[in-house]
């Protein structure tokens, strides 16, 4: 398949994106995604980690509540071709009173812009459809379409993921589409550290957003560690200012890339949201 037909059928599905949005706030994978993929005959491993310390309290309709609730992520992503991944995730949650419990799972197809298109911003899409268990998610099938641009200057980064998101299968599968932006600024301190903030958000229905009160919006501090190009290294405080939002998160995102083609390394751990730099 043609990378013109695989985007004009991502446009399509984008297109299909009638009813919903997912109101939990499911913080298994806290990631701006940058533009890049694996490449093709690598695997990259993730270990996706972050504990509420502050957090809902109360059962709401079912669903547990977040306060020191303790989230593990497996994500698995391997490489097709030059332009294209699959990745698959596998989310658990740790809470007193619960034990350890799986939560779902989700699988993410996604595609970019190839480098002989010679873009001068990174451009690429990805599609995410899975399961997750209703005391942790009162909307259990979910699907979001997720465009990512990003784009390096001298020593700082910039990557944008207005994402929409639809419910298949729960109480607000009669909604409108629901936006979720997340946005990423950084700067490189040195070659091995870089450090800035992450902005996510859930505004509610794009046409007919949520009050600001019921909005969900996070602001976290972070840190890349680029140690080298098979690990990725991300930590981070986020704090949520709105009713709607728990308060107090910290995260981390642990990564193993696997070469089993014998490729050349790549510049940047592979599927760490810091992409190669765009021309100047």
């Amino acid at each position: 398949m043609s990378m013109w037909r695989v985007l004009a059928v991502a446009a399509a599905a984008a297109a299909m994106l009638v009813a919903t949005e997912a109101r939990a706030q499911g913080n298994y994978e806290i990631q701006v995604y940058g533009a890049d993929t694996v490449p093709p005959k690598n695997l990259m491993v993730e270990l996706h980690s972050n504990f509420t310390p502050e957090g809902q309290k109360y059962v709401i309709d079912g669903v547990y509540p977040t306060n020191h609730q303790e989230h593990e992520t497996v994500e698995l992503t391997e490489g097709i071709n030059d332009w294209s991944e699959v990745g698959f995730y596998i989310f658990t949650s740790e809470q007193d009173g619960h034990g350890v419990q799986w939560v779902g799972d989700h699988i993410r197809p996604r595609v970019r812009v190839p480098d002989s298109w010679h873009w001068p911003v990174g451009v690429s899409l990805s599609t995410e459809v899975g399961y997750q268990r209703a005391v942790y998610s009162p909307d259990t099938w979910t699907w979001e379409i997720r465009p990512i641009v990003d784009y390096s200057k001298g020593r700082w980064y910039f990557a944008l993921n207005p994402a929409l998101e639809r419910t298949w299968h729960g109480p607000d599968v009669n909604q409108g589409i629901g936006f979720s932006p997340g946005v990423k600024v950084s700067y490189d301190f040195s070659n091995a550290v870089s450090a800035g903030f992450e902005y996510y958000a859930d505004y509610g229905r794009i046409t007919s957003p949520d009050t600001l009160h019921d909005q969900q919006q996070q602001i976290f501090a972070v840190t890349d560690l680029n140690v080298s190009p098979k690990w990725e290294i991300n930590v981070g405080v986020g704090v949520g200012p709105t009713a709607a939002t728990d308060h107090l998160i910290v995260k981390g995102i642990l990564g193993r890339r696997f070469d089993w083609g014998h490729h050349p390394a790549p510049d940047h751990p592979a599927g760490e949201d810091r992409p190669q730099q765009a021309p100047k």
